[in-house]
């Protein structure tokens, strides 16, 4: 076979479904619905995730106004394209091993194609269209109602269970439990209760219990509510 024809469809087989085929933008906004509760297209208005305007040609993890980065995604070295971003969306573990974002993927082609195609529009500068909703939390408390089950019984915490202290920056609440690990959370995906039942924690041992179904949500639970104000310092 002629190589010049050889290396024409090693090109074609090789290409990222986002090149292959025109993905289409209208179809791509219908699935954007699905990562619009963690992510806006507004330029700085971050949510559970950062900010996607102007993404394109952004190197992963540098968006200065968004601190919940995992650090598996600022140290990647990547920065977002056609390529990468198809790669991320296919699946986000084999791309960047370790990061944070509860998202499988998307395993079908066709579909990243079109959600790259709304993004590359959606993405620039005063390109948002107004018909996207942002619903912030409405979803994790769907989730949060979904998630049912029986009440745990919190007056014997393993460590990673028992608060150890909690504060405020910005927009992110950041819970350092008693195995040494910290969590950060957007603020609007973490809830303050208590519980003055038998099952609920012991004074000044306050528990975290995960909520909803994406992993990025949690309560934070007092055996009173004076225990709440004094619990939560503000340190950025």
């Amino acid at each position: 076979m002629d190589r010049s024809i050889m290396t024409v469809l090693a090109t074609i087989v090789f290409l990222p479904p986002a090149f292959a085929q025109q993905g289409d933008a209208a179809r791509g906004q219908r699935d954007f619905q699905v990562c619009a509760p963690c992510h806006s297209l507004e330029s700085d208005r971050n949510m559970t995730g950062p900010s996607l305007a102007d993404l394109w040609n952004r190197k992963a993890g540098t968006l200065p106004s968004f601190s919940r980065y995992s650090q598996a995604l600022k140290s990647s070295g990547i920065t977002w394209d056609d390529t990468t971003l198809n790669e991320w969306l296919r699946d986000p573990q084999h791309l960047i091993p370790g990061n944070t974002m509860p998202f499988p993927g998307v395993k079908d082609a066709g579909r990243r194609g079109d959600l790259l195609a709304f993004l590359k529009e959606a993405t620039q500068p005063g390109h948002a269209p107004p018909s996207v909703v942002q619903r912030g939390n409405q979803m994790g408390g769907m989730m949060g109602m979904m998630g049912g089950g029986a009440v745990p019984n919190l007056k014997k915490l393993e460590p990673d269970e028992r608060v150890q202290t909690i504060t405020h920056c910005r927009d992110t609440y950041r819970v350092t439990t008693a195995d040494g690990k910290t969590r950060d959370f957007w603020e609007r995906n973490l809830r303050f209760k208590t519980d003055v039942g038998e099952d609920g924690p012991q004074k000044g041992a306050p528990a975290i219990v995960s909520a909803g179904m994406m992993g990025d949500r949690a309560d934070v639970i007092f055996a009173v509510p004076e225990e709440i104000s004094g619990a939560i310092s503000s340190h950025c």
